[in-house]
């Protein structure tokens, strides 16, 4: 039974060989000239002017969090889509029935003020 596993095992051996010797190879021959261009911090082009140990706002994490939230919901929807012919009449009333739960999620959060930036 283990000489099942040989192929898998090989292949990982032979992908952790090549990342390491790809990392060494890059370590000692890749340049080093290190300036003061290189070492500054780059935020889209523009010039830093604040630290980067500021505080975020709690509603940045509120909106990032309503996000994920709502884009699980297309987690549920494809599989649903790739198979809405098999199931019937009931698959469809149960996902109009979650699209109404989700809706009235998102019309409660926008009425509570939640996507607000002011």
């Amino acid at each position: 039974m283990l000489e099942q596993y040989v192929p898998v095992l090989v292949m990982m051996a032979l992908g952790l060989f090549f990342g390491i010797v790809n990392v060494l190879i890059a370590e000692y021959i890749g340049p080093r000239r290190a300036t003061r261009e290189k070492n500054s911090t780059y935020e889209s082009g523009m010039e830093p002017f604040k630290t980067a140990r500021e505080r975020f706002s709690v509603k940045f994490y509120m909106v990032a969090m309503l996000f994920i939230l709502f884009d699980i919901e297309i987690v549920f929807m494809y599989p649903w889509a790739i198979q809405v012919r098999n199931l019937g009449a009931i698959g469809f009333v149960a996902m109009v029935l979650f699209m109404v739960l989700l809706f009235a999620g998102y019309v409660y959060i926008v009425k509570k003020g939640a996507l607000s930036w002011e």
